[in-house]
């Protein structure tokens, strides 16, 4: 605790402003409960970059942790680029600060004599990966801490390719930040360097959106849809994109459609969170819409909810609305003879290997990477020769074609939309094409469960269970012996009948894999960008007729339950 309060006394020191000085005085005066969390460790980047709970102290988003960052990227692109009028993107989203943090940014950057793209207003992240090649930048920064819950913000960083950082910049970076004191961030502002950005890039990213996300279908006009912005910044592209590719049929939920860091109408900004989309479904039920669409605070990630057999709203999971979307893409690609140039589709390594099967049924490779959208980036970046067809995870996120290197429910968005309308057109429905991937595939249930463990105590709590996970693996689940587990942190794959053990060529992260003998798969994974620990389930079976996919599905569901009982979560 000693460290801990001589690391909040150095934000006494006339490196502080008087604002932030008064805070953290406070915190010591009062004793509080938050200072030892507020200062037992740096902000760091995870796999969605840096992000915490505003408020002074080094585990916070505040000017300081903001711009030691940016001073450490600053001296980074130098030593990159050297010689060179260095540029960067700068957008933000609906969050509290995130206007005033972006111009913060934008003044470290141009104290560093680097040339600043600034957004004009709050604008969906997968612009800003769109807006760094088509401006020709160095790097991209985004404010944003996706759907984490109001007291949060973030900082994402994208190299020139349009992807957020991957080795070796992401720990070259850090390594500046770190070598950084705070009295060494230059906030002197070179006003000239910035340049305010907005309608220009906003019509490029429409235009190419368009061009990847639409494709020879008819019934555009006649697809009922409920979208929802849940308060977030996809009300600045989704309807006016959805009005350009000919969806004249919107019904915006208007409760949800103004942006709002508090997010008034949601208990989380999450359209993984049934909750969360509960108005649009409401809204859908109510004009007896065809499908719904809710987005994130940033725009990366989307839901969707659609009519089953019944003709009730079904909200589609992560994994199934990835298999439609990537069987529907490769499906264009095959009848525009395009999958010529050994193409693939990327996908995650806690993603359902639904697609696998999907990719293989069409002699497509799927490239699998650890969890994030860097990775699927990476792909494509280290692939130039192959062509990329799309690539999703199991998180809610899609991304479509290689314009954009990140998640994108604006393109995403209108991929859904194409396929509902297509499947209608021809006397099908969004549901339908999932259910016949079933059949034509296997029939793949999935289930996440998130453990929170805030605070020192609780990274403690999470790194106690990894260890545990690792010493004491389970060696057969549900009846089924497990076959391999895959350690991705020792990058070893073990057989767990047989013993052999082997190198998985793949960058270490905290994870482990187990899988048995009948095709269930379950990962354990510390969250890079929240207090959690997640537990991902896969099961399977084959389907024999769409009639008898219900009772299939029940019986995955209780299976999955079955084994959340015996692991004890």
């Amino acid at each position: 605790m000693k460290k801990i309060l001589d690391d909040a006394k150095k934000w006494l020191s006339d490196t502080f402003d008087a604002e932030t000085k008064n805070e953290v005085q406070q915190l010591i005066d009062t004793n509080a409960d938050d200072l030892a969390d507020r200062f037992y460790k740096n902000m760091e980047f995870g796999t969605g970059g840096m992000r915490g709970i505003m408020g002074a102290g080094t585990n916070r988003i505040n000017k300081y942790t903001l711009g030691k960052a940016t001073q450490g990227l600053s001296n980074y692109l130098q030593q990159s680029f050297p010689n060179k009028q260095l540029k960067v993107a700068i957008a933000y989203d609906c969050r509290h600060n995130s206007a005033a943090f972006s111009k913060l940014v934008a003044d470290v950057l141009s104290a560093n004599n680097i040339q600043v793209f600034l957004f004009e207003d709050l604008r969906p992240t997968p612009e800003l990966s769109f807006a760094v090649t088509h401006l020709n930048c160095d790097a991209g920064i985004v404010l944003t801490a996706s759907h984490n819950p109001p007291e949060y913000n973030g900082y994402k960083v994208y190299w020139n390719d349009g992807g957020q950082i991957v080795p070796p910049h992401d720990k070259n970076i850090i390594d500046n930040v770190n070598s950084l004191d705070f009295s060494e961030i230059n906030f002197n502002a070179n006003e000239n360097l910035i340049t305010t950005i907005g309608k220009e890039v906003d019509e490029a990213f429409w235009n190419a959106s368009i061009k990847n996300g639409t494709f020879d279908i008819k019934g555009r006009a006649d697809l009922k849809i409920v979208f929802t912005s849940l308060h977030g910044t996809s009300i600045t592209l989704i309807p006016e994109v959805l009005k350009r590719a000919g969806y004249t049929n919107v019904h915006i939920v208007e409760e949800q459609a103004k942006p709002d860091g508090d997010f008034p109408t949601v208990k989380s900004p999450n359209p993984e969170e049934p909750e969360a989309l509960q108005m649009a479904v409401d809204l859908a039920n109510k004009v007896d819409a065809d499908i719904v669409i809710g987005t994130d605070p940033d725009s990366d990630r989307l839901g969707i909810a659609v009519r089953d057999l019944d003709g009730s709203m079904k909200l589609m999971n992560g994994n199934q609305a990835m298999a439609v979307m990537t069987d529907f893409l490769i499906n264009q690609w095959k009848k525009n003879n395009k999958l010529n140039n050994n193409p693939f589709v990327g996908s995650t390594i806690v993603s359902t290997n639904l697609i696998n099967e999907i990719a293989t049924s069409y002699g497509v490779e799927t490239k699998v990477g650890l969890t994030g959208f860097k990775w699927i980036a990476k792909m494509i970046h280290d692939f130039p020769n192959q062509d990329f067809i799309g690539g999703g995870e199991e998180s809610f996120g899609y991304m479509v074609g290689d314009f954009v290197r990140d998640k994108d429910a604006v393109t995403a968005t209108l991929l859904a939309c194409e396929i509902a309308a297509n499947a209608n057109a021809n006397g099908g429905s969004f549901y339908n094409e999932l259910l016949n991937i079933y059949l034509k595939n296997n029939l793949y249930k999935e289930h996440l469960i998130a453990i929170v463990k805030k605070g020192m105590d609780g990274a403690e709590q999470i790194k106690q269970i990894m260890i545990d996970l690792r010493n004491n693996p389970f060696t057969e689940i549900d009846g089924s012996k497990v076959e391999f587990l895959c350690d991705y942190q020792s990058s070893i794959q073990k057989n767990l009948i047989t013993g052999e053990e082997t190198v998985m060529d793949i960058p270490k992260s905290n994870v482990l894999i187990y899988h048995t003998e009948d095709g269930t798969k379950i990962a354990a994974r510390p969250s890079g960008t929240e207090p959690k620990i997640k537990f991902y389930f896969s099961v399977k079976t084959s389907l024999d007729s769409v009639d008898n996919a219900k009772t299939t599905e029940n019986e995955m569901d209780a299976k999955i339950e079955r084994i959340i009982k015996e692991l004890n979560l």
